[in-house]
């Protein structure tokens, strides 16, 4: 001990009696110890631990009792008895099924059948229906007498149907997936086909017809659809983007589609189309009077930048051959030469020793290997100057691309256009030979400038059709039409046309009275 501390061991602490245990408080009752004591006793120790003392040994025989105990005072399990006994033995059951009508899983599976009584007589024959409504479709490829024979109508019949059918429109005129409404009537006898009673059919789109049997023979009505053919015309501002937005408006897909190729032609759609301006877009259109409506190609393609034109585009035909020219009259830009022939460059342009004449001389073009009989393709558009026997080169065709600009063709084996004819690039004018000055198949090609044969690798046409004089004003008049068109105007409501006399019913009208007579 130290300073002035004091320090107390536990059993100076508290007093313990001679078992070590703590001595109960002088002032507690007896059965309030008793409680403290079953207080702190545990009846349901960790059998896991402690195993084999007394406490794990009580808690062993606690578990055992409670279990002894739960089993003692099992009810058991006894099967409920349902109150009632069934309304039918199951061979009676059987026997009802059998004769109600109920879907075949759930009772006609016994093959059980109701006997017939006296009343019932056999049938001589089987009673055919007064008439038979159906509805066929014209197929691609097919014909109009082959659907009505696979119908049910006799090939007679059906001849001449078709005979009259086409007094009012051409059977070629009748478009693929055309539905034909029949009714054919009964039969003089089994052996023999149908007669047709009725027949109705959306021959055009600007046309009905309807046809009635009316005192053995069948009387046509043509039934007029009122069409109107204002273009439609469609425009709005492009925002965040251009199809999207056309797409709201009410243009078509594919019409949104083919403008952007065309206005590509010209612009970078990507960048160079902002979101203040405006698409202009025009398609051909058709609307009947019954509400069915026809989208046709794409007619105008123009964009509007701050309130005035930045493109104004139509399809033109110049020369046969259909492009999109601008407001200005340009039309498409095409640039380069196509390859003359598929055959890999033999020979190329400079002085050489001719391979016949055996001495030094100017070699004016370039040769391209190839089979005999190759096609020869013209390298841009052009007009024929020459096309036939040319010297040295055989069997010859020269064309004249316009600005002093020309190519030659040599030594073909057979020539494919005439002179003053029209080609496109790419076109077919000719087939590799050896005639002429030659030792082999292949083909001579050369270019012109102001009639001076020019190296060909240096050559790279750019053509740009433009339109002059009376097409130019016929062009621009064309586009005064389609702009005057007010956006929206298709939309308007088409007036009905006058059906032709007879007035005939209608197809469920002519089925009710065939059928009067009953089966």
């Amino acid at each position: 001990m130290t300073g002035n501390a004091a320090a107390l061991s536990m059993t100076q602490a508290i007093s313990f009696g001679r078992s070590g245990v703590a001595d109960p408080a002088p002032d507690l009752k007896w059965h309030e110890g008793w409680r403290d004591r079953l207080a702190n006793l545990d009846l349901a120790p960790d059998l896991g631990d402690d195993i084999g003392s007394r406490t794990w040994w009580r808690g062993l025989a606690t578990l055992t009792a409670l279990c002894a105990a739960a089993i003692s005072t099992f009810p058991g399990i006894q099967p409920l008895q349902a109150g009632g006994a069934p309304a039918l033995a199951a061979a009676d059951f059987n026997e009802a099924r059998a004769q109600m009508i109920v879907p075949l899983a759930l009772g006609g599976d016994t093959g059980r059948h109701m006997a017939a009584t006296d009343a019932v007589r056999p049938l001589t024959q089987t009673p055919e229906r007064p008439q038979i409504e159906l509805t066929a479709t014209l197929g691609s490829g097919d014909s109009f007498a082959r659907l009505l024979e696979r119908s049910g109508v006799g090939s007679a019949d059906a001849q001449a149907l078709a005979s009259q059918v086409s007094g009012a429109v051409p059977l070629a005129d009748i478009a693929p997936g055309t539905r034909i409404d029949l009714i054919l009537g009964r039969r003089a006898a089994r052996t023999m086909p149908r007669p047709v009673d009725a027949l109705a059919m959306r021959a055009r789109f600007d046309l009905r017809i309807e046809m009635e049997r009316v005192d053995g023979r069948l009387v046509m009505r043509r039934i007029p659809i009122a069409v109107d053919a204002t273009p439609l015309r469609i425009r709005g501002r492009v925002g965040d983007s251009l199809y999207r937005s056309a797409r709201a408006a009410g243009a078509p897909p594919e019409a949104i589609q083919a403008y952007l190729r065309v206005i590509g032609k010209q612009i970078s759609v990507a960048s160079d189309v902002r979101a203040g301006d405006e698409y202009d877009i025009i398609v051909d259109y058709r609307r009947a009077e019954t509400g069915e409506s026809e989208v046709g190609k794409l007619l105008y393609a123009g964009l509007v930048r701050g309130g005035k034109q930045k493109l104004s585009m139509i399809e033109w035909n110049v020369d046969g051959r259909v492009q999109w020219f601008e407001a200005s009259g340009a039309g498409e830009t095409r640039g380069g030469m196509v390859r003359p022939t598929n055959g890999r460059q033999t020979s190329g342009f400079g002085m050489r020793r001719h391979p016949i004449l055996g001495y030094k001389r100017m070699h004016s073009g370039v040769d391209f290997g190839g089979g005999y009989g190759a096609p020869i393709y013209a390298v841009s558009d052009g007009v024929v100057s020459i096309a036939g026997r040319h010297g040295g080169f055989g069997n010859f065709v020269k064309l004249s691309h316009g600005g002093g600009v020309g190519t030659g063709y040599g030594h073909m084996s057979r020539i494919a256009v005439r002179p003053g004819q029209r080609v496109n690039r790419g076109q077919v004018i000719g087939y590799i030979g050896s005639t002429g000055l030659s030792t082999g198949p292949h083909l001579h090609f050369e270019v012109y400038r102001n009639g001076v044969a020019v190296n060909p690798a240096t050559a790279s046409f750019v053509t740009r059709a433009q339109l002059e004089g009376k097409a130019l004003a016929d062009f621009r008049a064309r586009i005064r039409q389609l702009t005057a068109v007010t956006p929206g105007a298709a939309l308007t409501p088409v007036a009905a046309k006058q059906a032709e006399a007879p007035k005939l019913g209608s197809l469920s009208d002519v089925a009710s009275k065939r059928v009067g007579g009953g089966i």
